[in-house]
């Protein structure tokens, strides 16, 4: 692996909790994802099913997890199974696991080659009442590309039609809201890739620069220090492209007196970081420009102080949008009679900010959750709030990844730079 992989006892563990859930008599299937198809005989970048590394710690496609925790031959109640490798598959594409090397990484004892998942597997069912599959019950998932898992279950619905069908989802979500030690040491190392990226980027930008060229920069570093690339498709937006929240063709020229809104982050080991900085194109802001960045910064540093344990998500985007007004009352862009007449239902701020605040983030940059849950130590969130004025053409945003613990808040980003004066000082040092 060209990461530091975990222990495989955060694996033993997590499948552990996920078992004490199951019911007598049931069992549960995850896949790994697909290799995406690009054209003629092109494929995308592999990038592991969430659900499955959080079990297995296996990086690898065409792999399966079978777990029966009551099943009556004790060495078939954890079962992973991989792709029988041989010399045409080492030659074409490298290395794959063996048995014992998907052992090591998973704590898991009975490997099988994928060759024999259906006569096992038909075996297992006989004796199963309930069976857990793995649908993607985000709540902003849109995709209407069919997935692995939904193949395989369209498949086990049809030959086995007599078994009751439980989501998986319910049990997952609830265990990966809460990051294992070992899972915040492996998001710390993103950050921090991500951080030597925007330092190196400070250095490198000024007016004439393309968008496109700052994204390579970002790139460099990240790949240079055993990242895959970027965590999510990278935002590097510079003036009015930064008030479409969403910008991703980084085509434009940077240009003197604008800003570059930066939303990027390293993967690492298949977790993510997630950080937005608005950095002055030439190396120094406006007056204009800092009074709208610390605006943004004031209601960020607030929001530590709600982003605590026992809050949940649609009370602190509540307490946010009442900060958020008021700074907006402060730049002279709302005024009373705009806070007096607005509809509750779709608040006067929104406006300039119109985006959440907070979402969780792990092993999926915007990670699975019950955002009706209340905050609990080891929970891992994004701070990001923003203002956006199209007919300035100016979008700020400020973000930083977070980790809830019993007193307040970790921030894994704490060292990377956001205050006005050290940006400045690193671009014209």
């Amino acid at each position: 692996m060209r990461y530091k992989t975990l222990d495989s006892s955060l694996y033993i563990k997590n499948r552990k909790n996920f078992m004490k859930q199951m019911p007598a008599r049931s069992l549960a299937v995850f896949n790994s994802n697909d290799v995406m198809p690009m054209n003629a005989d092109g494929t995308m970048t592999f990038w592991q099913n969430s659900d499955l590394f959080y079990l297995t710690g296996i990086d690898q496609e065409e792999s399966i997890l079978v777990l029966f925790p009551d099943f009556d031959n004790d060495s078939w109640r954890e079962i992973l199974f991989v792709t029988e490798t041989n010399e045409h598959i080492a030659v074409w594409e490298g290395h794959k696991y063996t048995k014992e090397e998907a052992t090591a990484a998973s704590g898991i004892p009975t490997v099988m080659w994928l060759s024999q998942f259906e006569t096992v597997f038909n075996t297992l069912m006989a004796e199963a009442e309930q069976v857990f599959i793995n649908t993607n019950e985000h709540i902003r998932n849109a995709t209407p590309v069919e997935t692995r898992d939904m193949r395989f279950i369209k498949w086990l619905q049809e030959r086995y039609p007599a078994h009751q069908y439980r989501k998986a989802a319910p049990i997952l979500y609830d265990l990966r809201a809460i990051k294992d030690p070992q899972e915040i040491t492996q998001m710390e190392r993103a950050c921090k890739i991500t951080e030597d990226a925007f330092r190196r980027t400070l250095k490198f930008v000024k007016p004439g620069v393309k968008e496109y060229e700052v994204e390579a920069e970002v790139l460099h570093e990240f790949v240079r220090q055993g990242s895959k690339g970027f965590a999510y498709t990278p935002i590097v937006a510079s003036g009015a492209n930064a008030c479409v929240l969403h910008y991703i063709e980084n085509k434009d020229v940077c240009k003197d007196g604008e800003l570059l809104l930066m939303d990027v982050g390293a993967e690492y080991g298949n977790y993510n970081a997630d950080m937005t900085r608005a950095i002055p194109v030439n190396g120094r802001y406006t007056q204009r420009q800092k009074d709208v960045y610390n605006a943004v910064l004031r209601v960020m540093k607030e929001c530590y102080k709600i982003l605590t344990p026992g809050n949940r998500i649609p009370e602190y985007h509540k307490e946010v949008g009442k900060l958020m007004e008021s700074e907006l009352l402060g730049l002279g862009l709302l005024d009373k009679t705009d806070i007096k007449n607005q509809d509750p239902a779709n608040p006067a701020y929104k406006k300039y900010f119109m985006h959440g605040t907070s979402h969780h983030i792990g092993l999926d940059v915007h990670d699975v959750g019950n955002i009706y849950r209340e905050f609990e130590p080891g929970m891992v969130f994004t701070i990001e709030p923003g203002i956006y004025i199209q007919n300035e053409g100016l979008g700020i945003r400020l973000e930083n990844d977070v980790v809830i613990t019993k007193d307040g808040h970790h921030d894994m980003m704490g060292n990377i730079p956001i205050e006005i004066d050290e940006i400045e000082d690193i671009m014209n040092s």
